[in-house]
């Protein structure tokens, strides 16, 4: 470890242990189950149906369609849920519930097919071609199954690290027609949801709150941000050969309720650019006057960057991201960051009180982003910094860099502080690790993946 170590500043008051995560969590799942009770008891209310296949059917289309809804509040980015989980938290939510919804669907679908050709006396595959032919709604409900079933297709691990974002992203947008004619199934064959007039306005206003919230953090509140604020390229300083810092001014920036951690989508309103939303974290502190961001030239879209003029209009969805001090439990704090993770922890390093330890890991020296600015930041408020070089399996007296005998060596107080970590998958899995082997509580880790957040 290559070891800044300035004068200690003096501690701080414990900050108030407030769990803003386990409160939202908590939220969301009291929500989901509130809603399964309720939807339970109105199909309970309107009777099972024809036989118990038919009953289990509708039964599970109910689940998925409130699963459905669901799914919609979880990437509606809402910012009270946003600064609470954070976006790759609730994707990776609305990933897995995604799943259960495709099985609850094709439930759905089996169930419902078997039985009506049950009461029929017909064979499934008639009774397909009867229904969809002669029910109203029943076609649109087959294509919307057929639209999820490609979106979870192409969702699945094995098939995502083969297909280039902008595919898969195009191809995921077809789940919000899938979701239309989902809806539009449910009002013309639904029957649970008509049999009372309560439970057709319960039903109404479910479907409300979720298409509304998915209205409002996607598209009202983003534009109504960017009219207000009128966002410009000041500047654009290289910092290295491949990383460049973009400075960003604007109208009330003061009202922004951007932090130190978080990130933006951002979209320079150029030819060529305009169409593309590049995640990169805010690399100082917001002032009220200026944001920036600093970002590596991983792809042809962040290389592309060094060449925006001073001017050029910006359009940025956000703020977004948890990697804030909203969740600090403890007056102190150990930050850890890989490669250019270490931009959101620079900004923290500007906002948080305490003592603070940094560590920064790079393959090789002249890879530290910033680090000019961090040594002065450092100094400047008696935080200590360790920049740790070399290759990850590279021996050390304490074992591996990031291991626990090397974190614990460098820290020994660990445990009473907050660690915030933002890297690659790889390395920000293996701190994580650290933390549970040295017995750091769980409350008191906050880590963002570099992916959506660098």
């Amino acid at each position: 470890m290559t070891t800044q170590l300035p004068a200690p500043a003096a501690r701080t008051a414990r900050p108030p242990a407030v769990r803003p995560k386990a409160v939202a969590r908590a939220g969301l799942c009291a929500v989901l189950v509130a809603n399964v009770a309720v939807v339970t008891a109105l199909f309970l209310q309107a009777g099972p149906g024809v036989n118990a296949l038919i009953a289990t059917g509708r039964l599970t289309g109910l689940y998925a369609a409130l699963l459905m809804a669901f799914q919609l509040l979880l990437v509606a980015r809402l910012p009270w849920l946003d600064r609470r989980l954070g976006m790759d938290r609730l994707t990776s939510w609305h990933r897995w519930t995604g799943f259960s919804l495709l099985w609850l669907l094709l439930t759905h679908f089996v169930f419902i097919l078997f039985g009506y050709a049950q009461v029929g006396e017909l064979s499934p595959v008639d009774e397909l071609v009867l229904v969809t032919t002669t029910v109203e709604g029943v076609l649109r409900a087959v294509v919307a199954l057929v639209l999820i079933a490609v979106v979870g297709g192409v969702s699945a691990r094995f098939a995502r690290r083969r297909m280039a974002y902008e595919t898969w992203h195009f191809i995921h947008l077809y789940t919000y027609l899938a979701v239309v004619l989902a809806f539009s199934h449910q009002v013309a064959v639904g029957t649970t949801f008509t049999a009372s007039p309560s439970a057709t306005a319960y039903w109404w206003g479910l479907w409300g709150v979720a298409l509304g919230s998915v209205v409002l953090g996607r598209l009202v509140l983003p534009l109504w941000r960017n009219l207000r604020h009128r966002l410009r390229v000041s500047a654009v300083v290289p910092e290295s050969d491949d990383v460049v810092s973009i400075h960003i001014t604007g109208r009330d920036l003061d009202k922004l309720p951007a932090r130190a951690g978080q990130f933006f989508l951002w979209r320079f309103l150029v030819k060529g650019r305009w169409w593309q939303a590049n995640p990169f974290s805010l690399s100082a502190m917001p002032d009220g006057r200026t944001l920036r961001l600093t970002a590596k030239a991983l792809g042809e879209g962040s290389a592309s960057l060094r060449a925006l003029a001073p001017g050029t209009r910006v359009f940025a969805e956000g703020p977004y991201g948890a990697f804030t001090a909203l969740h600090r439990t403890r007056p102190d704090a150990l930050l850890v960051a890989g490669g250019v993770g270490i931009t959101p922890v620079r900004a923290l390093l500007e906002e948080l009180g305490g003592h603070l330890v940094v560590v920064y890991r790079v393959s090789r020296p002249q890879d530290a982003v910033l680090l000019d600015e961090l040594r002065g930041l450092a100094r400047a408020r008696g935080a200590v910094l360790h920049v740790v070089t070399g290759p990850s399996n590279a021996p050390t007296p304490y074992g591996p860099p990031l291991g626990p005998g090397a974190i614990g060596s460098a820290v020994p107080d660990v445990r009473d502080r907050d660690v915030f970590v933002c890297g690659p998958p790889g390395m920000t899995g293996a701190v994580l690790r650290t933390m549970r082997e040295l017995g750091v509580p769980k409350r008191q880790v906050h880590a963002e993946r570099f992916s959506l957040a660098g």
